[in-house]
């Protein structure tokens, strides 16, 4: 699903004009970002947590040049499902036709 599929979707099921879905939905992902580039995590219950995840410095290898390269220490915005939902998905997902779950 794409984001204009579900604006269309929330907007048929709400019966709010599909412009205002539209803003409302942009508006939550610029507070999402807004709220992770601050160090903050975001919390929704039953649905689930964006977290910040810190990525220690490593080694990596940059291949056309054959050289160790020093990538530091730095910062990846993750999300993390909640239990409920996990176990919605798991269990819809379970009774899908067997063409349609292999796209997952």
């Amino acid at each position: 699903m794409r984001k204009a599929d579900l604006v269309n979707t929330i907007s048929d099921k709400t019966g709010v004009p599909k412009v205002d879905v539209l803003v409302s939905l942009e508006q939550f992902f610029t507070e999402i970002k807004d709220t992770l580039a601050t160090g903050e995590n975001v919390y929704i219950r039953g649905f689930g947590s964006y977290v910040i995840k810190k990525r220690a410095k490593k080694i990596g290898r940059h291949i056309k040049k054959n050289e160790a390269i020093e990538i530091p220490e730095h910062y990846i915005p993750s999300f993390k499902p909640s239990k409920i939902f996990v176990e919605q998905v798991k269990e819809n997902v379970k009774s899908l036709p067997e063409d349609k779950s292999k796209g997952l």
